[in-house]
């Protein structure tokens, strides 16, 4: 085992519902919850806003190791080290000869 996939995750998966004005959303309060171990969790780009209030976005790299695919999709979240994340576009799987290589995804934090 390699040091750098020692990290636990948690992925909650919200059911869509519609809401009182007809648009689809996820209902986080009946969110699974699937711990995944061994992955790794890396700092990505982050930025700042100034407007009416401080916003800083923190992005996250989720990367699993070789041969390993997790159950992910746009739209789940990721609790990881006290930190909640919206997985941040598509997932990417990656194939090499023919074979699953790895996965990973882009995570987006938001606070202010």
């Amino acid at each position: 085992m390699t040091l750098l996939y020692t990290q636990t995750v948690v992925i909650l998966r919200a059911p869509l519902v519609v809401d009182r004005y007809g648009n689809s959303v996820r209902d986080w309060t009946r969110a699974t919850r699937t711990t995944v171990r061994r992955v790794s969790v890396q700092p990505d780009a982050s930025a700042e806003g100034t407007g009416d209030r401080p916003v800083i976005v923190t992005g996250w790299r989720l990367v699993t190791r070789r041969g390993v695919d997790v159950d992910l999709e746009p739209g789940d979240r990721i609790e990881h080290e006290g930190r909640l994340t919206d997985v941040d576009g598509d997932v990417g799987r990656y194939v090499l000869g023919g074979v699953h290589h790895h996965t990973e995804a882009r995570l987006r934090g938001v606070t202010g």
